[in-house]
């Protein structure tokens, strides 16, 4: 009896709790959103009226669109050179037995430990010895290593559940090793790869303490440029440029969810 008390106990707490986390999480997106949609000129909740000004004021405003325009492509190369150099850390932690294996995946894994501001100023000190500070190779650099570890973390997790037998049937049957990487190895990993996408992509497109160290007055990307604005002014614009974010996070989020899903299902 008292074990069954104490299941309805938890029951009760979690029904109670649950809702109260997802308020919490999605209530201050709400406010953004509907404050986004104010004619007046200031921002504030509940807004005051209905417009759409200020989408249009952020659509033609040439600072947050070159910024957009930016995160955008620094995150998409980030995401590919992540995927590329995460998955041959993987196959190799998985797959290979070699002196300083543990020590290779802590390393791959450290980004997530250090604080970023710390790797931010060590990041800054290291690119301007090898004169690279101030360029996009170096801001580049600097996301690459902050997604890595979403990346290695991910394919690692898939690896272990992958079925090897798959790989050696086909090499038994004479298939080049690049054939069974192509036809075999990729295809099984496919939703731990586009998750590993997602995580770096949004990783890297959010990421305003190590851009603030790396950015430049040419390369700025719309965090920073968000946080620069709030500086200076305090207007419905920017409730419109992050409730376009949320919306193209949202839509990559649902076509990530539908490509995973029907990968799974075939």
């Amino acid at each position: 009896m008292r074990i069954d008390a104490i299941d309805m106990g938890m029951k009760i707490a979690g029904a109670i709790v649950r809702p109260l986390v997802y308020v919490t999480l999605c209530l201050p997106a709400a406010i953004v959103v509907v404050t986004s949609f104010t004619a007046g000129e200031s921002l504030r909740f509940p807004p005051e009226g209905f417009s759409l000004r200020w989408y249009q004021a952020a659509i033609t405003s040439e600072p947050f669109m070159n910024a957009l325009w930016s995160s955008t492509r620094l995150a998409f190369i980030a995401t590919v050179l992540s995927l590329t150099i995460g998955l041959a850390s993987s196959f190799a932690i998985d797959r290979f037995r070699f002196r300083g294996r543990e020590a290779f995946r802590t390393l791959t894994l450290s980004p997530l430990v250090v604080p970023m501001v710390v790797l931010g100023l060590a990041l800054l000190q290291f690119l301007s010895w090898m004169q690279l500070n101030q360029t996009f190779t170096g801001l580049l650099i600097g996301h690459v290593l902050i997604t890595l570890p979403y990346v290695v973390r991910t394919l690692t997790a898939s690896f272990v559940l992958f079925d090897r037998t798959l790989e050696q049937a086909a090499m038994n049957l004479r298939a080049p090793p690049w054939r069974v990487l192509r036809r075999i190895t990729l295809p099984l990993i496919g939703p731990a790869l586009v998750s590993a996408s997602v995580f770096s992509f949004v990783t890297s497109f959010g990421n305003i303490t190590l851009s603030v160290f790396l950015g430049f007055a040419g390369e700025t990307t719309l965090p920073v440029q968000i946080f620069t604005y709030v500086e200076h002014g305090y207007d419905p614009i920017l409730a419109a440029v992050s409730t376009i974010v949320i919306l193209v996070t949202l839509i990559v989020i649902a076509i990530v969810e539908k490509l995973v899903g029907m990968e799974t299902v075939a």
